[in-house]
This record gives structure tokens, sequence and C-alpha cells, in this order.
């Protein structure tokens, strides 16, 4: 201990420090260092402690969050927008229908980790049922009662046994990340978004 109290001196100097006192000894002479005979027999120690804390995992869990965060916005700074798909004809664009829907219920669907099944009011009077692939961003209840733009006029699709009937709409972020399209004031469902 005391050869180790005389190598941490450069690089932990408070660590050796702190060795030192509980050594109860006042000072080492670097050229000591590999000396048997540095504390001799009878010497008195003083009251051991810790030489490090203890760091619990809450502690390295909040300062894992606190890389990732940096690192996140290191990206999102260095980050730039995909290029622009080729200009289309303005017929083609009026071909799309968009509308608003509210989010009556929404569930995981079995067997598929990705996979969120909505019911949506879609004010035809029937229900639509859409499924997205955004499970992985959003837990299902924190949606029930948003409304979201969905395209309405996609042919329907069989996605794991379940017919979709649209497309809700989502913007990607540059790390991937999906957050649904949403309106800022309410409106009735079935509004057309032009």
């Amino acid at each position: 201990m005391a050869n180790l109290a005389i190598a941490f001196e450069p690089f932990l100097p408070f660590s050796s420090k702190k060795l030192r006192s509980m050594l109860n000894i006042e000072e080492f002479d670097w050229q000591q260092l590999g000396q048997t005979d540095l504390l001799k027999a009878g010497h008195q120690l003083a009251e051991p402690q810790l030489l490090f804390e203890k760091i619990e995992d809450d502690v390295i869990d909040f300062q894992l969050k606190k890389l990732e965060a940096v690192k996140k916005a290191r990206q999102a700074a260095a980050a730039t927008a995909k290029e622009i798909k080729p200009t289309i004809d303005f017929a083609d664009f009026e071909k799309i229908d968009i509308r608003v829907g509210t989010i009556k219920a929404c569930e995981k669907v079995k067997k598929a980790n990705k996979l969120l099944k909505f019911t949506i009011d879609d004010g035809s009077g029937t229900d639509r049922t859409i499924v997205s692939g955004i499970a992985k961003f959003y837990q299902p209840e924190e949606l029930v009662g948003k409304q979201v733009c969905f395209i309405a006029n996609l042919a329907p699709r069989k996605l794991m046994g379940i017919e979709s009937q649209g497309m809700i709409l989502s913007a990607e972020n540059f790390d991937g990340d999906l957050s649904v399209t949403t309106i800022l004031r309410e409106v009735k469902p079935g509004s057309q978004v032009c």
C-alpha cells in the first residue's frame, strides 16, 4: 500500500494523499518506490476509509443518458435534410386524399413488435382500421384521442392478417425516430388536408 501511495502520486494526487493519511505517513520520496521496509513493524495505522467513492448504478445510468444526449445533439447539429424527390405535376398531388382522423383505439399487433393497429373515426360514420409501423416510438395509450393526418385513398393492404385502410403520416427525424403528424387545432374528423 505504501508503494501504491508513491506510484499513484503523479496520476491520482488526492487519492495518494488520502492513502498516505490512512497509512499515517506524512510523505514519501519518489526514490523510495519499490522498497519493502517503508512501514516498520509496529507502525500505527490511521482509521481506514473508502479510498474511492462507490458509484451507484443510477449515477452510471444518469451519466450514460447525459452522454447519449450530447451525442444525439451533435448528430442533430451535423444532420442535413434528405434530398428532395423529383418534381411532380400538381395533378399527381391532387390524387392524394389526405384527411384528419381521431384515434378512438390503439393496440399493439400480436407477434409484431413494430406494428400498432388503430381504430380511427374518419368522419364517414364507419370506423377505419389502419396498421402502422410506429410501435417502437409510441405506447398505444398515448395516441388515443389524438387527431392525426392519414392518406385515405390508398388501396387496402393486409399486414399480419389485418386489412389496413390507409396510412398515417409521420415525420422521420435525422436519427430514424418517427413523429406522428398531428394538427394544431381540433377539426371535425374527415376534414381534408389541402
